[in-house]
This record gives structure tokens, C-alpha cells and sequence, in this order.
């Protein structure tokens, strides 16, 4: 229950759809295939589509609006963004979302990706003020915002108005090793209701490793790597809705199957997954310690400690972490490593460092 209204507990996100050219990055969508998923949901019980102005150049809110226009207006709600850095005339992008998406109002709206960086644009621009206007026209029914801002940030954006939802990256990794649960209270002790994204932090935590996923097998094992970390953000008391991108016909049959099923998730289920997610974070990370001992006769002077950050980082986060490569101080690169092995016998912590400098240099 959300003001009055019935918010299907999960959410369909529309920035991963059904793909044209799967091998294509940034390949158009296949809308018939994506129509199809978005029935699918629709049809079993899903009322909240989630897409944004940048998702896929515009396409997503072009796709869903031409899907949903067949289905009674009322039956659903359709929840879009605003994002300043995009396109900072948020009047023109606000009438274009309501002829992409095919409707006269928009159910809930959101200021879209709140950062450290951008939270001074918003408050300047206007917008805020413009979009409070069309709520009391009736043109937004709810008005919210998504975030990937600091804690002091949040905070103050949180108590700028009194906002009808937040929408945070919550899920068990994040929340046990990075702010997520920190966001989250920030939001509850607020009373905004809170929307979920990255529930399976991109796909991540739907393939652990082998030693965390037995961990979750042995105590579930009709639970899949997926189920645990959806069944994790909907234990959370503050948590209206949980979004996921789904792709394909698959994901969304797995998503609406696990959703319709009401599971038990208490303090003992919470136990096993921070066992498993703590097996899983020293699976996946090289315990560097950043001593240096290392780089002594490194000849080729590469900074390996700080190199070894960046291998941390996309282990957890994906490519997008190897941006920061191009930011070390170093002599040397990981191209330059010559596999002599003079740092692995300088390494209190046994780490096979010519191998993982080598898979660096690859994935650049």
C-alpha cells in the first residue's frame, strides 16, 4: 500500500531490455521481444515500469509508452527521470517524456541520479520548483529521486521537501560492505518510502562463487543465488517496490515466480548470507595490503599496490572500475610487466602478482 494505491512489490526496470545485437554495445532495442517481456510482467500481477530520458538515446520510454498504451491507463504506473547533466531544460524534457511515453501525466517522478557533483545544479536550476508545479496540476502524481550521493549529501536532500519516495542501490553486498544501510535509514527515519535498484548489484550476486554459493545451497538449495538477494531487500520494512532489469523472457518468468512466492527471511536466513557474502568478498579480492615490499625491484618501477586497487575494484564493480587506470602514477604499466617474478618473492600475502597484472593489461 502506497498512498491509497497498490504498488506490485516488484518493479520492471526498462534499461536492460531485449536487445536487437546482443554483441553490439549500445545495440537498438528489439521492441517486439521487449513487448513481450513487458506483457509478460504486466499480465502476472507487475504495475510499476521504471524507465529514464537517457535509457537507451530515449528508446526505452519510446518502447515502454507504445507497450502500455493498449492496457487501461489506470492499471499501471510509469515512472521516469530527469537528469540535469543529460539534458539540463527539464520543461522540454518533461513535455517530450509525455509523448514518448504516449500519456498526459506521469505516476512517479524522479530527479534522477543524485550525486555530490550535480545536488547544487538541482537545487539552482529550478527544476525542483517546475516539477512541483505539475504535481499540483496533477501532471505527476508523486515526486521523488534516485541517488548515488554521499550520506551528508542524501541528508540534505532528503530535507529539502517532504519527498514521496527515494529511490537507493540497495542490496547485500553494498549493505554489508559499502553505505546502502546507512542510505536506507536515512530514508526510514524520514518516513520516505524507499524504492530499490540493483537488488542483484548487476548481476553479480546471481553468480557467486563456488564457496559462497554453497554456503546458500546448504541451507536453501530451491533458492537460486538471485532469490537470496531479492528475498534480502524485500525483508527490508521501508522498501515499496524493488526494481530489476530484466532482459529476456527467462529473467522475468524467475523475477515474477520468486515474487509470488511468500517466503520467510529472518535472522537466520540474514546470517547465512553475510557468511556467504563474506566468502564471496575474499573470493573475489587480492588481500593487498599495499606494503610496497613489492615494488623494491620491480624493473620496470611498476606501482603494483595501486594497480592491484583498480583489479579490486572491477572484481566488485565491473569495467567501469578500469577507468581509473588511466589516473595511476606510474613508471611502469601493466603492459610493461615482464613476468619476472621479482615482486611475488617480496609479497608477505603469497599473491600471484605477474599473473593478475598480466589479466590487467589484457582487460585494458
Amino acid at each position: 500500500d502506497f498512498k491509497g494505491i497498490q504498488v506490485s512489490t516488484l518493479g520492471m526496470g526498462n534499461m536492460r531490455l531485449p536487445s536487437a545485437n546482443p554483441a553490439v554495445q549500445n545495440a537498438p532495442i528489439d521492441w517486439p521481444e521487449a513487448h513481450k517481456v513487458i506483457d509478460y510482467a504486466y499480465e502476472h500481477g507487475v504495475n510499476y515500469f521504471d524507465t529514464a530520458w537517457v535509457y537507451n538515446n530515449g528508446e526505452s520510454e519510446r518502447c515502454l509508452g507504445e507497450c502500455m498504451k493498449k492496457h487501461p491507463r489506470e492499471s499501471f504506473y510509469l515512472a521516469t527521470k530527469f537528469h540535469i547533466d543529460a539534458q539540463p531544460d527539464y520543461k522540454y524534457v518533461f513535455e517530450e517524456q509525455l509523448k514518448r511515453l504516449q500519456t498526459d501525466y506521469i505516476d512517479f517522478y524522479l530527479i534522477h541520479c543524485l550525486l555530490d557533483g550535480n545536488y547544487q545544479k538541482y537545487l539552482d536550476s529550478g527544476a525542483i520548483d517546475y516539477f512541483l508545479e505539475q504535481k499540483a496540476k496533477g501532471r505527476i502524481r508523486y515526486l521523488g529521486f534516485s541517488s548515488h550521493a554521499s550520506l551528508e549529501t542524501l541528508r540534505k536532500f532528503a530535507d529539502h521537501h517532504a519527498w514521496d519516495f527515494g529511490q537507493l542501490q540497495i542490496n547485500y553486498y553494498d549493505w554489508y560492505y559499502g553505505s546502502s544501510q546507512a542510505e536506507y535509514k536515512i530514508l526510514e527515519e524520514r518516513n520516505i518510502p524507499v524504492i530499490v535498484m540493483e537488488p542483484v548489484r548487476g548481476g553479480k550476486l546471481a553468480a557467486l562463487t563456488e564457496n559462497a554459493g554453497q554456503i546458500l545451497k546448504s541451507a536453501r538449495p530451491e533458492w537460486s543465488h538471485a532469490k537470496w538477494a531479492l528475498n534480502f531487500v524485500r525483508s527490508l520494512p521501508a522498501v515499496l517496490t524493488t526494481l530489476s532489469g530484466m532482459s529476456n523472457m527467462d529473467q522475468v518468468i524467475e523475477n515474477v515466480a520468486s515474487f509470488s512466492e511468500e517466503d520467510s527471511f529472518g535472522a537466520k536466513e540474514q546470517e547465512v548470507l553475510k557468511q556467504a557474502c563474506d566468502i564471496f568478498q575474499n573470493d573475489i579480492k587480492i588481500p593487498c595490503t599495499a606494503c610496497r615490499y613489492c615494488c623494491e625491484d620491480c624493473p620496470m618501477q611498476i606501482n603494483i599496490p595501486e594497480y592491484l586497487k583498480v583489479y579490486n575494484a572491477y572484481k566488485v564493480n565491473g569495467s567501469g572500475a578500469l577507468s581509473a587506470l588511466k589516473d595511476i602514477d606510474s613508471t611502469g604499466k601493466p603492459s610493461d610487466c615482464i613476468g619476472c617474478g621479482a615482486c611475488t618473492g617480496h609479497c608477505p600475502q603469497n599473491i600471484k602478482i605477474p599473473e593478475l597484472i598480466k589479466e590487467l593489461a589484457e582487460l585494458k
